[in-house]
């Protein structure tokens, strides 16, 4: 029998591997962190920031330290809502839209030389898996409930 736990393990470490060369862009070097919080901010428009730390997972603490970081980096902005004074958004700057973008471009690039070694069913094979995959976690009680 096949060692899933290991076939997840190599798998994560190469793609943990893939995010850390990927997230420099210029002078700007993002950590994993960061890059995955530009990501959310710019996929869910203008969303506070515990919705986004609950997304990543990420407790608050660690996750305002970041956006702070991001903030000073100007690719984020921070606005407090109109509604609840307790409450802010989080939004990407252009630059923070034109580093977020280089990064995909570099993430899609890598993923598209990797398909690459694939026919187009393998490909697709592979896709649906994953998106079975994650399903089955999102249902899971034991695993990974925050991410969306």
């Amino acid at each position: 029998m096949e060692n899933n736990r290991e076939l997840f393990q190599v798998m994560v470490r190469r793609l943990g591997l893939l995010n850390k060369n990927c997230c420099t862009v210029g002078a700007v070097n993002l950590s994993l962190v960061q890059s995955h919080i530009l990501y959310e901010a710019g996929r869910r428009e203008s969303s506070s920031i515990q919705d986004i730390a609950d997304a990543l997972g990420t407790d608050i603490t660690t996750f305002s330290r970041q956006v702070q970081g991001l903030v000073k980096l100007g690719l984020l902005e921070k606005q407090q809502s109109e509604k609840d004074k307790r409450v802010y958004h989080l939004s990407l700057t252009p630059e923070g839209k034109d580093i977020s973008a280089s990064v995909d471009e570099q993430m899609n690039g890598y993923l598209e030389e990797v398909f690459s070694y694939m026919n187009t069913s393998e490909r697709e094979q592979v896709v649906d898996s994953i998106k079975l995959l994650n399903t089955a976690m999102s249902k899971s009680a034991m695993c990974c409930r925050p991410v969306q």
